[in-house]
């Protein structure tokens, strides 16, 4: 099972619903959407995982993350994480790209998907940090599952993923060659 499936499996259909209320959108639609969110959110942290300090500092933001439970929080707290979240994976500027890339592909208005993303980052990240604490991950095996999780996304969607992630980051460059500035990585 992938950490995106796991996601939807644990928000349920009314997870689902509440999500499409919120979208506009029906369910299927809505689910692949947040397909697309989780792979962006992934891809990011993915992204990051590429350069060993990143990953270092991704494993060690994990370990805030064990316990938590984004699936039954209150709004504003998961917002609040979710926006520290994004900062760190996408960036500011990243993550309003993609939003707006998001919101064509839900047909949706940007600022509900601007809402939509930081509800996300906290289960992508509780999730992960659920893996990676049962079988005692390091941060080179959270990198590796991370480029796993990207390659079992629907073709369809690991391309506009893929699309989405090289205009908030450039293409995927070796870790030294990278001359772009990229999102913070300390956690």
């Amino acid at each position: 099972m992938t950490l995106t499936d796991e996601i939807l499996d644990r928000l349920g259909d009314p997870g689902l619903e509440q999500f499409a209320g919120m979208l506009g959108t029906c369910t299927a639609t809505t689910r692949t959407v947040l397909q697309a969110v989780t792979g962006t959110i992934v891809g990011g942290m993915a992204r990051n995982a590429y350069d060993p300090d990143g990953a270092e500092a991704l494993r060690a933001a994990l370990e805030d993350h064990v316990d938590a439970d984004p699936f039954n929080s209150d709004i504003a707290s998961l917002t609040r994480d979710g926006q520290s979240i994004l900062g760190h994976v996408l960036g500011a500027q990243g993550t309003e790209q993609a939003a707006v890339e998001l919101a064509r592909l839900a047909g949706a208005d940007p600022a509900v998907l601007m809402k939509t993303l930081p509800l996300l980052a906290p289960m992508v990240m509780s999730v992960l940090a659920a893996h990676a604490a049962e079988h005692d991950m390091d941060a080179r095996d959270v990198a590796v599952v991370l480029r796993r999780e990207q390659a079992a996304l629907p073709a369809h969607l690991a391309a506009f993923v893929a699309g989405l992630l090289d205009s908030v980051y450039g293409p995927p460059a070796p870790p030294r060659a990278r001359t772009r500035p990229r999102p913070q990585v300390d956690w």
